[in-house]
This record gives C-alpha cells, structure tokens and sequence, in this order.
C-alpha cells in the first residue's frame, strides 16, 4: 500500500484500507491462532490435498507483507505466525520471494516492523539463513543460479539483506528508505 500513497489522496486512502482491512477480516481462515488467506474458498488450513498454502503470491505470506500497515494487528500477527509454524518451503517451491522462504520471510520481517518484536527478526533471520542453504543447494544441482528478482537468487540475496538491517520494504511494492 506504501507505493501507492502518493497516489491517493489520505481520505480515499483512508477507505481504501478500511474496506480491505475489513474485507481480509472477514475472508481470513483461522485455526489455533493461525491465520492463512486461501486461493480458494474454504473453512479450513489445509486444502483437499491437505496441504496449507502459505507462499507470497497465494496465501498468508502475501497478504501479510501487502496488507501489515493496516491489517489488524491480532489477525496480522496469526498470519505472520503461519508461516513460521509451517517451517520453510521445500526445496520443490525454492527460497524464492514469489513462492519460497523469502518470500514467507517478509512477513516476519513486517510483523517486526508494526510490533518491535525481536522475536519476528530472528525468525527472518533464520529463514534466511535456510533460503541461502536452498541457493547453495540449487546451485549445486543446477550448475547455475537463478537470477530473477521473484523466482531467483536475487529477491533472497535482497532478502537476506533486509534481515541483517531489520528492514521490511519488500522489493518494488515498498519504498526503501
């Protein structure tokens, strides 16, 4: 929401994020103070294949990171928790931001910022940690990096940048100041 401050007057800003704190509100799935944001709808975590979505671009993650300016701060919280609780993505989904524990990462880092909680920045850290351990992995079984921003090494070299300086701006979509 921070990228589009500038253009948005503060009224129809205001409502904007009113509306979609709302709308997150209602639509969230939560279970044992967990909470995730489906693709689909359901009434449960895990979906029919019983696994629980919980990446940046579907689910919690992203939610998270778009939304932690104005999310209530309980529900952005469980979501923050989720990922955590679920540990790190498999090396199948990558340590990328789309999809992979970079990506999941930033919503620690974003709960750090609303909260002040060092306990979210040492949870980031220690997917990063894990996120360049996948890097090193894949390069292993590769031969070669991946140098996107969403998918690659890139976004998780940015992450892990952002871990050591307790920075939240998640990449394009914030600001970095």
């Amino acid at each position: 929401m921070q990228a589009l401050r500038p253009l948005l007057d503060s009224q129809r800003r205001d409502r904007l994020e009113r509306d979609s704190a709302a709308i997150l509100e209602r639509t969230a799935v939560l279970e044992h103070g967990l909470a995730n944001w489906p693709p689909h709808d359901r009434p449960t975590l895990p979906g029919p294949d019983g696994q629980i979505r919980v990446q940046w671009c579907a689910g919690g993650s992203g939610i998270v990171v778009a939304a932690a300016d104005y999310l209530e701060e309980e529900l952005l919280l469980a979501g923050a928790e989720l990922p955590w609780h679920a540990g790190p993505p498999l090396l199948e989904k990558g340590p990328s931001i789309c999809h992979g524990t970079a990506g999941n990462g930033y919503a620690f880092l974003k709960a750090f910022a609303r909260t002040g909680d060092e306990r979210w920045l040492d949870r980031a850290r220690s997917f990063a940690v894990h996120a360049l351990a996948q890097v090193k992995r894949l390069r292993v079984e590769r031969g070669r990096g991946r140098y996107s921003l969403w998918t690659g090494d890139l976004g998780v070299a940015i992450y892990a940048a952002d871990c050591l300086d307790g920075r939240s701006a998640y990449p394009f979509f914030d600001r970095c100041s």
